[in-house]
């Protein structure tokens, strides 16, 4: 017989006139007039196909099949019960993996500040971190083990983001380019450009096309990549350019002047509803924020 056939709450009923002994203190403990308790336990011998119980006095006799069923629906009930039980958060004894995706590999710099502050506030526990890639979209934090991404946040069913920080994004060729340290408006429209997708188009816009369209200015995209980090090799190799947060800019590259208008990207911390209330992942949130924005110089977003 399949489970799904099957009451489950004519079980409990059943579980509670064995322990009782007797109909009417059953109904008593469950909140339900005798009659109601009857109707269920026959609605139950019509499933199993069993007397279950027969009367005895003013008590009730257990048929051999409810005294099978007896020991199993009590370890079924306490299992239930003791699963249902919300224990207070012990960031002491916490063994959960918490995972971590990050936009960037070339922006994490502040992973082993977290690191550092775990093994203080939650020493049992175990940190994880992808890449951007684990997430085919940040809608997947409903669904997948992520529990916390730190990049641009995305939009979707059920998530929650809070901003970072903000840094201002700089439009960067390798030296020694040929469009010099100043480009002018009609110089940058003929410059070839590396575009960055972390994840699908259709979670994401643009964080760049805006400043360009506000210049009226139309990039030539020849190359679309993954990150920042990959945007910058490309560009250090090539002719290309492309605009990253300035941190990143490394030796061998360097900003240019531009008519653009001044650009900032805004890192956000997201998170799925299913952890919102958890207090577990609420603490490991709170661990994220402070190793991400305790960054010297670094420029808070307003709440």
């Amino acid at each position: 017989m399949s489970i799904a056939a099957i009451d489950l709450n004519l079980l409990l009923v059943l579980h509670v006139v064995l322990a009782e002994q007797n109909v009417a203190r059953a109904a008593d403990r469950l909140h339900v007039t005798p009659s109601a308790v009857s109707n269920a336990l026959a609605r139950l011998r019509s499933s199993i196909g069993d007397p279950l119980v027969t009367r005895k006095g003013r008590g009730i006799v257990p048929t051999p099949r409810a005294v099978e069923l007896a020991p199993i629906l009590a370890r079924t009930m306490r299992d239930l019960e003791l699963a249902l039980v919300t224990a207070p958060f012990d960031p002491a004894t916490c063994t959960r993996r918490f995972t971590l995706a990050v936009a960037d590999v070339g922006q994490v710099v502040w992973v082993p500040r977290l690191a550092a502050a775990m093994r203080k506030a939650l020493p049992r526990a175990h940190l994880r971190v992808v890449g951007i890639e684990a997430l085919i979209s940040l809608g997947d934090l409903g669904s997948s083990e992520v529990d916390v991404h730190v990049g641009i946040a995305g939009k979707g069913p059920g998530l929650h983001a809070e901003r970072l920080f903000e840094e201002r994004t700089e439009l960067v060729a390798r030296r020694g380019h040929a469009a010099g340290a100043k480009v002018s408006r009609r110089g940058l429209g003929e410059l070839q450009h590396v575009r960055v997708e972390m994840v699908p188009a259709k979670r994401f816009h643009d964080p760049f096309a805006a400043a360009f369209a506000q210049a009226g200015i139309a990039r030539d995209i020849v190359v679309t990549v993954p990150s920042f980090s990959a945007a910058i090799d490309v560009v250090a190799a090539t002719d290309l350019v492309t605009m990253v947060p300035s941190s990143m800019i490394r030796r061998g590259l360097r900003a240019l002047a531009t008519p653009l208008p001044v650009h900032a990207t805004t890192f956000s911390m997201s998170w799925h509803e299913r952890t919102h209330s958890d207090p577990a992942a609420h603490a490991f949130r709170a661990l994220v924020r402070a190793a991400v924005t305790s960054r010297p110089g670094l420029a808070r977003s307003p709440s």
